[in-house]
């Protein structure tokens, strides 16, 4: 990693939030709720999937809690990232990292490696994450020591 990157990681500062009155001026919901529906293309959600996923996060609408971390340069953000909270432990376990997003623009850069670490380092329990597997991204959560133990299934409806 060149001197410029490093330099760019270190200046990354993280914001937890875990209220609706929580987010900065810079980063209201609704701009990291584009964030993430932006940022994480072509793995995305849509819009209302993602406003749900911080309804939860933010223990609102029937959600057990978590958090949305911020990772960001001054007023300019970096990376985001939500946390829920399921309630469970054992079989499923207590926590599952929802959406990392980090900006395009400084991906290679590790904030988005530190955002995670951070974010992980502020629950209690084991984290659970779904990954498509084209998704480059898979690489860097290995790193981190997620595993894949499970093949995931589903039945739509």
């Amino acid at each position: 990693m060149s001197g410029s990157a490093n330099a760019v990681t270190d200046q990354a500062r993280f914001i937890k939030v875990e209220s609706t009155e929580g987010f900065p001026p810079f980063a209201d919901r609704g701009a990291v709720e584009s964030f993430l529906h932006e940022k994480m293309q072509p793995y995305n959600d849509q819009p209302g999937e993602i406003t749900r996923g911080i309804d939860f996060a933010l223990a609102l609408n029937g959600g057990l809690g978590g958090f949305v971390m911020l990772a960001h340069h001054g007023e300019a953000l970096a990376g985001v990232l939500v946390m829920l909270r399921t309630g469970m432990s054992g079989f499923i376990p207590e926590n599952i990292l929802l959406y990392v997003g980090v900006d395009p623009n400084l991906r290679g850069q590790g904030i988005g490696k530190r955002l995670i670490e951070a974010s992980v380092a502020e629950c209690e329990g084991s984290v659970k994450l779904h990954v498509e597997y084209d998704n480059p991204a898979k690489h860097l959560y290995e790193r981190l020591g997620f595993t894949s133990k499970y093949a995931e299934m589903r039945l739509e409806r």
